[in-house]
């Protein structure tokens, strides 16, 4: 397993995620400092996912990238932003984390 590899897609994730914050704190472009945000963690975020890719398959990398991001959101948006939770939810979240464990085990 290459460390760095998975360290620069951890690094990716945790910046996407907050780039997808900074668009619900951006009002739809309304606030500035959150909308530059938008643009700077997605940035940093694709330079680091392009780092990742050296080393990991494109295949395996891109569904940790996208379920892992998709989880936090998830969990982001329920804690902070008071997003519903319902038994199905987090039943699919649990999905999504079972499979994004899963390949990285594959």
């Amino acid at each position: 397993m290459n460390q760095p590899a998975w360290l620069y897609l951890a690094v990716s994730i945790v910046l996407e995620v907050a780039g997808t914050t900074s668009m619900k704190l951006s009002d739809g472009f309304s606030r500035l400092l959150p909308s530059v945000l938008i643009l700077v963690f997605y940035g940093l975020s694709f330079y680091a996912f392009t780092l990742a890719l050296k080393k990991i398959d494109l295949s395996v990398a891109y569904a940790v990238w996208a379920g892992s991001g998709t989880a936090l959101v998830a969990v982001i948006g329920i804690i902070w932003f008071n997003d519903s939770v319902t038994p199905l939810k987090l039943l699919c979240l649990g999905l999504v984390v079972a499979g994004v464990a899963g390949l990285n085990y594959a």
